[in-house]
């Protein structure tokens, strides 16, 4: 399945990349994971553990007791493993271009204009002159540098329109990143990295903000999705996402964290307001219905449970979400 030129993207001896990829194939079998190739990236970079960060996440997550599952690799893979180097090297030479074609036309308007001001201060004397042919002599002249100097401007808005349209493009194909890199295909919620940049600035903006978070987990989803199929799963799931973030306003953050859970953080908002929230989410998503278009059968009502916590000050964002979702298990155990 994976062939031994791994060796060259990952600059290792042969020798060492077959021993990497045979362990990396085991630990995705220890982990209950399909050797894919998203999965066998991962399972790679762990093995071979030459990123810090890709490793403590995997590490986190089964300490908390959670299973790994497809959806958690292909966050690591795109966070981590993902090459968008060339991209961001095509932007920059398309802007690197633009801002230069700018600035000649800058100062090609610059020199135009300082064209036709010798012109004027050349002339001016002339048309003071008593002699007719002279004063002739310098409208013709004045004549002259001005159509040049408006065919010259008429050239820069032509060129300025343009560069409009690129600019517009440019911002375009950065917007359509920015979606990829920070919101979640499936729902259209935010993702994991949107979740930690927020974080910062919101702390970055006033150190001693008080945040809440809510985290919702529903209730025996991979189940439902091993009995129904992953298509109908994900349907369910953005219907769910869609309920979630229809409670939570503007200044709040409604993120994708796992296969089967949300996050919620709430700045300016306190647990018992949080908890109302919550609350009002719960009920929200067991009044959903959901019926299968193809067949027709209505599919099993979903519920979910949900942790609330207050952030305390200079708590990591991991500790704090994960208050939350202790919060959770202790819900589940007293029902």
């Amino acid at each position: 399945m994976f062939q031994r030129g791994e060796s060259v993207k990952y600059h290792d001896s042969i020798k060492q990349a077959n021993k990497t990829m045979t362990l990396a194939v085991a630990q995705l079998h220890q982990w209950h994971l399909p050797v894919n190739p998203i999965n066998y990236a991962v399972g790679y970079e762990y093995c071979k553990n030459n990123k810090p960060i890709l490793t403590a996440s995997i590490k986190r997550l089964l300490l908390s007791g959670k299973a790994l599952d497809g959806f958690f690799m292909e966050q690591l893979y795109k966070e981590h493993l993902l090459e968008q180097s060339k991209f961001r090297d095509d932007i920059i030479a398309d802007l690197s271009q633009l801002f230069t074609q700018i600035q000649e036309n800058c100062l090609q308007s610059t020199s135009g204009a300082q064209a036709l001001i010798d012109q004027l201060d050349d002339n001016i004397p002339a048309l003071m002159s008593n002699d007719r042919s002279e004063v002739k002599a310098a409208i013709t002249k004045l004549h002259h540098a001005s159509t040049a100097f408006k065919k010259q401007q008429q050239q820069l808005i032509a060129q300025l329109e343009h560069f409009q349209l690129q600019t517009q493009a440019l911002e375009d194909e950065l917007e359509e990143v920015r979606q990829e890199i920070y919101l979640d295909p499936v729902t259209g919620l935010h993702n994991r990295k949107a979740l930690s940049k927020h974080f910062e600035a919101w702390l970055s903006e006033d150190a001693e903000r008080g945040i809440a978070a809510i985290v919702v987990s529903i209730d025996h989803f991979s189940q439902f999705s091993e009995r129904f199929g992953a298509l109908i799963g994900d349907v369910i799931l953005s219907k769910i996402a869609k309920k979630v973030s229809s409670y939570v306003d503007d200044s709040g953050l409604p993120v994708r964290s796992a296969s089967d859970e949300f996050i919620i953080l709430l700045p300016d908002v306190d647990g018992d307001i949080a908890s109302e929230i919550a609350e009002k989410i719960k009920q929200g998503v067991e009044k959903l219905r959901f019926v299968s278009v193809k067949s027709g059968v209505r599919l099993p009502r979903m519920s979910i449970s949900c942790g609330i916590s207050e952030m305390k000050k200079k708590e990591p964002l991991n500790q704090f979400i994960n208050r939350s979702r202790k919060a959770i298990n202790s819900e589940k155990l007293t029902n």
